[in-house]
């Protein structure tokens, strides 16, 4: 609509400016910038769309400005016509210096894009200040509102029919666009520019020699893929040694939630290859993508593949993860869902960790209480990138099942769908806004809360909003709007000591304050980062859910749980093809087992699945005992013995390269040694490098 508005104040700006008709031509030229705002502030999508039809803002704005020229030269007298060449000239003299600014803007920012970002990192030796306002940085709203004056002027002209405020206009514009030109111009003198690629590669190098890395976090995926890594994040900081996250995409740096751990993000291969020569001896990866390969070419550090989730879906046993050098999984089910997929991964390189993330989740203390209502979490799977109608139960049993449990006066429900609901099919989007609706149906129809209970409520409220701007404050990136990337760097350096502890202890109170806050009667549509998926496995008596990594991780509390399936095989083939299903309650789309399954949660009696759950458990999660968190500091210190150290890596160059070695003892002088020290003392200075405090629970 916005479009087809400013298309028609086109046409009529034109017939204005032909005719001439002064009162249409002023009309038609304030509708269409009237338009231009609405599109720049709420449709950014029609301005993509304007741009890949080559009538982008800086078109629409030359057009715009021609016709109220033409307007004038219509109006105006042929003696009088001289009198705006300097308008003209000046309109002319403002539009290069758009362009020159442009060109300037241009080169500022491949000087501020440095080839290493860093969060958590002390970046003060690169020289980084902060960005250029976002007005010098946007072509298209910098053209919009530098030029402004000059349209008012010339539209000012056209209705006084005099030169004066057409010159005045376009007077301020050039003084605005030059003064614009001359902020930028600043930026690119030596003093003012950050270190050169050279010089940042250097310092990140030092870096690397100072923190001396042991463990890291590699991740490398889409927008939406951040919580692949950010669910290991929390895991990471309690490893031993000293751990840092790589990431490959410069978006990806933002994306990372709070944590105290070293980010650095390396885009390029060749800036990723310097990893070689660190003391990086293992990299964890949650995830495979494209760019996997590239650093698996590193034959200095080990590899293990330890899956952002398990499941029974064929992603849990993808044939990439034989690239790896282990693969570490969370229990013997896993191993055997290798073994039985044959995809090349040998036994011997898989190692059984648990899933140290679970940590998190409270074991069950028993059924609702007597009054108290039933908490049913319904946190279904997306639809996968194959757009199997049996990946998720939101397009067929979805809307049928929170039916079923909205039509029970004792159920609170939770439902928490997939972030990835929607982005392949349409459907499955559709699905998930019918079943929010329903959801917001249900709670306008609840009866009006008592007096007292509302002011209970309201200070409760309350509270939750001073720890919700007491965590915001605390995990704020504390960026201003606009700023870059280098901004970014620079502002998030080093963390304040005991941050990483304030954020638990302040995460942990907000989510108690969010459960109490929420009445018992109030169901609720979980999104975001808050509350996280294990809080909600905490508030709830029984999940429903799809096959996949959420069912292994709820039967870490040993609660009741049930699995839908719309495949449409027979329920005995449905428990074969999927082993996680072995201790659930199996829903049919039409959900008609909903209420014998809610009576079982609240009558432990009926549960006859109770000791399938403590059996299938172990298998998929193993043992208590050693915990997950200690199994795994095992697994990485096996796998980090394995990885080559300096010597060994560089006898490995020299038996490569033996001609090379010999040349290297023939031409360089002996090692020089400070009087007094040895070995030994190089060691310990070595180790005395103190190592970063343990960051809490990533938010």
């Amino acid at each position: 609509m916005t479009a087809a508005v400013l298309a028609a104040a086109f046409v009529a700006q034109t017939a204005g400016a032909l005719l001439p008709h002064v009162p249409l031509l002023l009309a038609a030229t304030a509708v269409s910038l009237a338009a231009e705002g609405v599109l720049a502030r709420w449709q950014p999508g029609v301005l993509a769309m304007l741009a890949k039809s080559h009538a982008d803002l800086t078109v629409r704005h030359v057009l715009r400005d021609l016709l109220l020229v033409v307007g004038l030269l219509r109006l105006g007298e042929h003696d009088r016509e001289p009198q705006f060449a300097w308008p003209v000239a000046g309109l002319l003299v403002f539009y290069a210096l758009h362009c020159a600014v442009q060109a300037v803007s241009v080169l500022v920012r491949r000087t501020r894009t440095l080839p290493v970002l860093t969060r958590n990192i002390d970046a003060s030796a690169l020289r980084l200040s902060p960005a250029p306002a976002a007005l010098l940085r946007r072509p298209g709203r910098r053209l919009l509102l530098l030029g402004l004056p000059t349209t008012a002027g010339l539209a000012a002209a056209a209705a006084t029919r005099e030169a004066l405020p057409a010159a005045a206009g376009t007077a301020v514009s050039v003084v605005l666009a030059a003064a614009g030109l001359g902020v930028l111009l600043v930026r690119l003198l030596p003093s003012r520019r950050p270190a050169g690629e050279q010089e940042v590669l250097d310092w990140f190098d030092r870096w690397l020699a100072d923190y001396r890395p042991t463990v890291g976090l590699y991740f490398s995926g889409g927008a939406s893929s951040a919580y692949q890594a950010n669910m290991w994040l929390e895991t990471m900081s309690r490893l031993d040694g000293r751990p840092v996250v790589i990431l490959r995409e410069r978006f990806m740096v933002a994306r990372i939630a709070a944590t105290d751990l070293p980010v650095v993000c390396l885009p390029k291969v060749s800036t990723l290859m310097r990893l070689e020569h660190s003391t990086l001896r293992v990299l964890i990866h949650p995830s495979n993508s494209g760019k996997t390969s590239q650093v698996l070419r590193i034959p200095t550090i080990k590899h293990a593949f330890v899956n952002h989730g398990e499941s029974d879906k064929l992603s849990s046993c993808n044939p990439y993860a034989k690239a790896y050098d282990e693969v570490w999984v969370a229990g013997p089910e896993a191993r055997e869902r290798y073994a039985r997929a044959g995809v090349g991964v040998e036994d011997k390189d898989v190692v059984e960790i648990g899933r140290p993330q679970l940590d998190a989740v409270r074991p069950r203390s028993g059924p609702p209480a007597p009054g108290a209502r039933t908490t049913v979490l319904y946190a279904p799977t997306w639809e996968g990138w194959d757009g199997n109608p049996g990946n998720t139960s939101v397009v067929a049993a979805g809307e049928n099942l929170v039916r079923a449990l909205l039509a029970d006066p004792g159920v609170r429900l939770l439902y928490k769908p997939h972030p990835l609901t929607g982005s392949v099919e349409p459907a499955a989007g559709a699905a998930d806004r019918r079943i929010r609706e329903l959801i917001r149906a249900a709670n306008r129809e609840r009866p009006a809360a008592p007096p007292e209970s509302a002011a209970e409520r309201d200070r409760l409220a309350a509270e939750l909003d001073r720890l919700t701007t007491e965590l915001d404050r605390l995990t704020a990136a504390g960026v201003r709007e606009g700023a870059d990337q280098a901004e970014r760097m620079l502002v998030q350096s080093a963390p304040p000591p005991g941050r990483a502890e304030a954020v638990a202890r302040a995460t942990a109170a907000w989510e108690e304050a969010y459960w109490a806050c929420l009445p018992q009667d109030e169901h609720r549509v979980v999104t975001g980062v808050r509350p996280a998926l294990y809080s909600c496995f905490n508030a709830a008596d029984l999940l429903i859910s799809d096959v996949s990594s959420v069912i292994s991780d709820f039967l870490a509390g040993g609660k009741p749980y049930a699995v839908v399936n719309t495949g449409g095989t027979a329920e005995d083939a449905f428990r074969a093809a999927f082993p996680t299903v072995a201790a659930a309650t199996v829903l049919t789309p039409d959900a008609s087992g909903v209420p014998a399954l809610l009576e079982a949660v609240r009558h432990p009696e009926k549960d006859g699945l109770a000791d399938a759950r403590a059996e299938l458990r172990l298998r998929l999660l193993g043992p208590d005992e050693p915990t997950s968190l200690e199994r795994c500091n095992a697994a990485l210190r096996a796998l980090s013995a394995a990885a080559p150290d300096h010597g060994e890596r560089g006898d490995r160059a020299g038996a490569r390269h033996p001609r090379s070695r010999r040349l290297a003892e023939d031409l360089l002088p002996p090692p020089r040694r400070a009087s007094g020290t040895g070995a030994g003392a190089e060691a310990g200075a070595a180790d005395s490098v103190t190592p970063p405090s343990r960051p809490g629970p990533p938010v």
